[in-house]
């Protein structure tokens, strides 16, 4: 992989790590891998959740739970020659966060609400480099001006709420680099940002391990983004390395059927096969190895089309909608913010409304409204010519059913004290469907087989479920009610690609068998073109173009969609 006399700056040798499980048994989650980061260079650790990649970067911080995690006795990682493991407490902590720097995916939890940013990243300059107040203060403004921070002097002294999530991913890059680490660890340190926001970051990241001559290992579970920022990339999956090679040689010649399969379950914005092909399509357990089943040319996919001829009949018709939040400012008025304003769309009736933009766009808030969860200032949403918005909440009961909406997170709308059976038959109850429980309990059996959950799920407890498999509950919750729309506010965006393949796949499903009207709200734009008939792009509570998906795509009309379409990963390359 290198050239011999260059010892690389970070070496693992048959890593093994074990977790106790529930019954205090121990389980191995990485399983003897070995990999160099060599200097200067990006190394990309792909794989899905429970693959061992961000185990494996905790392992080399230092940071796994004492007591419930362990490292084998003949593991190695080599710093500079040096094993971290055999070092102590002390040693450790003057190497992870000088030499070795971690930026996590969620940088809400790991800022301090309580502290302003300037102190928080100050107080990593003064246990470090022993710098002073002053010398720290100037300092931090040099490295907030270094990440890109818009208007540093007004932000140093913000509170991490005060920022948007791109700019507080920003203040933890500049907390990593303010000792100058030779090793950054960046852990998906994009998925909660917006495509365009992603783009600023992974460029700055590049950027930043140029002019700083570090090495980068970027632990992600999406291929696209490897392409973009890797010299080389690890494919990881259940604990064990399945591919590893030059970042061209990976992506365009896979070796590794494993690898294949994750590459073509992403939706491709050049192509819309009938169902997204799904890792089983490539792959299957044999005797403990992965055996190749087919690949992509047998699977000869038929390709789908998709978008609006005008003729269709309209289920939903959206006039001018509004959504104003009001804080209050000073003594005397309020404060208005306008979240929505002034939008309208319909939907056709069996298709699919996809609706992009950032956050802040006012796509959530639109979901939000037309499930009355919000309540509009303005504007008027018709069903059947009637306005779901101005109903009394007796008048809207019956309309209730017929819009159920899908969440990014279903963990947090499942109850935890209710079985996967309760959760499905408590909406069947309320809103008088089936004769008894008896006909409640076939109906919902039916759903779970129709989401392809297993028959036992249905005395099981939302937590003992994968989160593709809390996605499926929750959708079977929604058709309980037997809707005519559903909306899914950013539903597949916390899947792994071959997850989010499956529930894609199952969403096209129930809409053609049950001829369901999609709105369809989310941030990743190849997903939105995929599934779509037409596409609504939203910024700043305003809708900017609204066109049926491959046109839009092929031909944006507005400058701020181009800026969109741009920031989409390719792939293959681009940052050299």
């Amino acid at each position: 992989m290198q050239n011999n006399h260059e010892t690389p700056l970070l070496e693992v040798e048959n890593l093994y790590i074990s977790f106790k499980g529930e019954n205090q048994q121990w389980i191995e989650t990485v399983k003897g891998i070995s990999f160099n980061i060599p200097k200067n260079k990006t190394v990309a650790l792909v794989g899905e959740s429970g693959s061992g990649k961000s185990v494996t970067s905790l392992a080399i911080m230092g940071l796994l739970p004492k007591g419930q995690s362990q490292i084998a006795n003949q593991s190695k990682i080599s710093f500079e020659g040096k094993d971290l493991l055999n070092l102590s407490a002390k040693e450790i902590r003057q190497i992870c966060g000088k030499d070795i720097a971690m930026i996590f995916q969620e940088p809400m939890s790991s800022l301090n609400p309580v502290f302003t940013v300037g102190d928080q990243i100050a107080e990593v300059l003064r246990i470090h480099l022993g710098m002073n107040r002053k010398q720290a203060r100037s300092r931090v403004l040099e490295l907030l001006h270094e990440v890109g921070m818009p208007s540093p002097e007004s932000k140093i002294d913000a509170y991490p709420s005060q920022l948007s999530g791109g700019q507080q991913q920003r203040v933890m890059i500049a907390m990593a680099i303010a000792c100058k680490p030779k090793l950054l660890i960046a852990d998906e340190p994009t998925t909660a940002l917006d495509v365009t926001i992603q783009k600023q970051i992974i460029d700055l990241l590049e950027s930043l391990r140029q002019r700083h001559q570090m090495s980068m290992l970027f632990i992600t579970h999406d291929l696209a983004l490897v392409g973009e920022i890797a010299d080389e990339v690890i494919v990881m999956r259940h604990g064990e390395i399945r591919e590893a090679g030059k970042v061209e040689q990976v992506l365009q010649q896979p070796k590794d059927v494993y690898t294949r399969a994750l590459l073509h379950c992403r939706p491709q914005l050049s192509s819309r096969p009938y169902r997204l092909p799904v890792t089983s399509d490539f792959m299957q357990q044999e005797n403990g190895q992965l055996v190749e089943v087919s690949n992509l040319a047998e699977l000869n996919l038929k390709q789908r089309s998709r978008g609006l001829t005008g003729e269709e009949p309209i289920i939903l018709d959206v006039k001018d909608l509004k959504k104003s939040f009001y804080s209050r400012k000073g003594l005397w008025g309020k404060d208005e913010f306008q979240a929505v304003k002034g939008v309208s769309f319909q939907l056709a009736k069996g298709k699919t409304l996809g609706l992009v933009g950032e956050s802040g766009s006012g796509k959530t808030t639109i979901g939000l409204l037309l499930m009355r969860l919000h309540q509009a200032t303005g504007g008027q949403a018709l069903i059947n010519g009637k306005d779901i918005l101005s109903m009394t909440e007796k008048e809207f009961s019956p309309y209730q059913r017929k819009i159920q909406i899908i969440f990014q997170n279903p963990y947090a709308s499942l109850n935890p004290r209710f079985t996967i059976g309760q959760i499905l038959l408590e909406p069947m109850r309320i809103h008088g469907i089936g004769q008894n429980d008896a006909e409640r309990k076939k109906m919902a059996l039916e759903l779970l087989e129709k989401v392809s959950l297993p028959v036992d799920a249905y005395d099981r407890y939302p937590h003992e479920f994968s989160g593709g498999q809390r996605q499926r509950i929750a959708i079977a919750r929604c058709l309980t009610l037997k809707p005519e729309i559903l909306i899914c506010d950013e539903s597949v965006s916390a899947l792994d690609v071959s997850v989010q393949a499956q529930v894609l796949n199952l969403l096209q499903d129930l809409q053609d068998e049950f001829g369901l009207s999609y709105i369809f709200i989310s941030h990743d734009l190849s997903v939105v073109k995929y599934i779509s008939d037409q596409v609504m792009v939203m910024n700043h509570g305003e809708v900017v173009e609204i066109a049926n998906s491959d046109e839009l795509y092929l031909h944006p009309q507005h400058e701020y969609t181009k800026k969109l379409l741009n920031a989409i990963p390719q792939g293959i390359g681009h940052h050299h």
